[in-house]
């Protein structure tokens, strides 16, 4: 029998690894249509208009990372600043034409060979549930 310090540790390693299998398959990924890591994370999480600190949070960075990052996809044309429409002090990220079409071709690249494609899709709500449970508990 596995003692709970050896499972957790155990554990930890498999997430670990996963994590970095996730990572590997994002950049080889992005490389393909020209953007780094960091810049196809924004557009992966960018499913809607939200805010720099709404982002950040998805990117698990930063705000001054996910600025640094935003700012090289909007010379790019890929995204807009626009006014928040409740609050006169924030600005809401919003995907162009041109970045919403890259970021469907990089949703497509990212679901080809996805290091979760062996899950089934009631495995991988699992997966994200207990995720969710560990993440939320602190």
């Amino acid at each position: 029998m596995t003692s709970p310090e050896a499972a957790e540790r155990q554990l930890c390693g498999l997430v670990n690894g996963l994590s970095h299998q996730i990572g590997e398959h994002l950049r080889a990924r992005a490389v393909k249509l020209g953007l780094t890591a960091p810049q196809a994370t924004a557009l992966r999480e960018l499913s809607g208009p939200m805010t720099m600190g709404e982002l950040a949070e998805r990117m698990s960075c930063e705000p001054s990372n996910a600025t640094f990052v935003v700012d090289k996809l909007e010379n790019q044309g890929l995204i807009e600043r626009r006014p928040h429409p409740t609050d006169r002090r924030a600005r809401h990220l919003v995907l162009t034409t041109k970045g919403k079409a890259l970021r469907a071709d990089l949703l497509e690249l990212l679901a080809q060979e996805s290091p979760l494609a062996g899950l089934s899709t009631a495995e991988q709500n699992t997966l994200q549930q207990l995720l969710d449970r560990a993440i939320t508990k602190r």
